[in-house]
Formats: structure tokens, C-alpha cells, sequence
């Protein structure tokens, strides 16, 4: 699995996007990610496989209590957005997302060709 975080092109105002910090776990049986959503409400998150690759955004929701203006924003771009392109090693039909207080988990597993396997030894 590769980030495509670092691509030349650079994207509009309009399409610019914060990068989610990733962590990525990787065992026998898969890997596990782990990216930090603050701000998005599950039904703004958005997750997409195409082909190879692996797309995750999600639209910042902070409400500004009524009669309230933001006098210092640090944060600017209300927009989470990371791409990644998946090994053919991993199963993308089997992914498993879990999203809790804005931590989105993902469960990718190796495809059952790329799983280790045990060979039994036949006694003649």
C-alpha cells in the first residue's frame, strides 16, 4: 500500500484538503488503518475502492455556538482527503470499517492467494 499524498499536481482552493494522520498495521492476515477524522460526522465521511485505489474524505462539521465568531482559526480548509494505492495482495472486497469518535478503522485482509499457508505432508 502506497500514499499518493505527495503528487506534483496541486489541487483548486475549492478542492484543497487537509491530510489525515494514517497509521498502518500490517500482519499475517492483512493490515489494519487507522486514520484521525476530527470534525467529521460518519454520515460526511466517504470511503471508495476503484481498482487499486483507496480514497478517504470526509467534510469537517464544528458548530460555532449561536452568536459566536471564530476569532483565531488555525484550521481552514473544512475537508479531510487521502488517497492510497492498494497491493494486489489485498482483498478489497472484503474491507471492514469501524468509525468511532472520529478514529475511522479499517480492516483490509490479504486475498486467499497471498494468505501463508500450511502444506501437509503426505507419508507414502
Amino acid at each position: 500500500m502506497s500514499d499518493n499524498a505527495n503528487k506534483t499536481d496541486k489541487p483548486s482552493a475549492a478542492e484543497a484538503a487537509l491530510l489525515p494522520p494514517v497509521d498502518v498495521v500490517e500482519d499475517g492476515g492483512g493490515i489494519t488503518l487507522y486514520a484521525e477524522l476530527p470534525g467529521v460526522p460518519k454520515d460526511q465521511l466517504v470511503l471508495q475502492v476503484e481498482a487499486d485505489t483507496l480514497t478517504i474524505a470526509g467534510e469537517i462539521r464544528l458548530a460555532m455556538p449561536e452568536g459566536m465568531e471564530s476569532s483565531h482559526v488555525e484550521v481552514n480548509v473544512p475537508r479531510y482527503r487521502r488517497v492510497f494505492t492498494l497491493s494486489k495482495e489485498l482483498d478489497t472486497q472484503q474491507i471492514a470499517a469501524e468509525f468511532d469518535k472520529g478514529v475511522l478503522r479499517l480492516r483490509i485482509p490479504k486475498a486467499a492467494h497471498a494468505q501463508p499457508r500450511k502444506i501437509e505432508i503426505r507419508v507414502d
